[in-house]
């Protein structure tokens, strides 16, 4: 399932929410962490329209529904990286992990170093 491919600008600003809060979120928490908020019946309209899609879900706590996406966080990013490997590195995770390596704006401590360093030893190791 490509999700990201089939999501509006403000489907995938949903779903990036959904996905960071473990245990759910309501029309008004997710109205609450949109930028340029819609009024409250717009977000509960592409609510409604992304649980058709089969993205989302639902369940009632009280009297507020509760969405969760149906895609659990480790798939939608595992979805997303084989999209932006293909699409912007040609399907190389070398391009990718030197595009991240060369970044300016963000610099790798050593501890993070140590720890790829450790993750490329263990993937040798096992052959991927």
């Amino acid at each position: 399932m490509k999700w990201h491919q089939k999501l509006s600008r403000r489907e995938r600003q949903v779903m990036e929410i959904l996905l960071s809060c473990a245990d759910g979120a309501t029309a008004a928490d997710i109205q609450g962490r949109l930028p340029q908020a819609p009024s409250y019946s717009a977000v509960r309209a592409l609510l409604r329209v992304m649980e058709e899609k089969g993205l989302l879900t639902h369940t009632a706590e009280g009297a507020a529904y509760v969405y969760r996406p149906v895609m659990a966080a480790d798939q939608a990013r595992a979805s997303v990286l084989r999209q932006m490997l293909a699409t912007f590195f040609n399907g190389s995770r070398e391009q990718l992990v030197a595009a991240l390596l060369n970044e300016e704006e963000t610099k790798i401590s050593r501890e993070e170093l140590g720890r790829l360093e450790k993750l490329i030893r263990q993937a040798k190791r096992e052959g991927r």
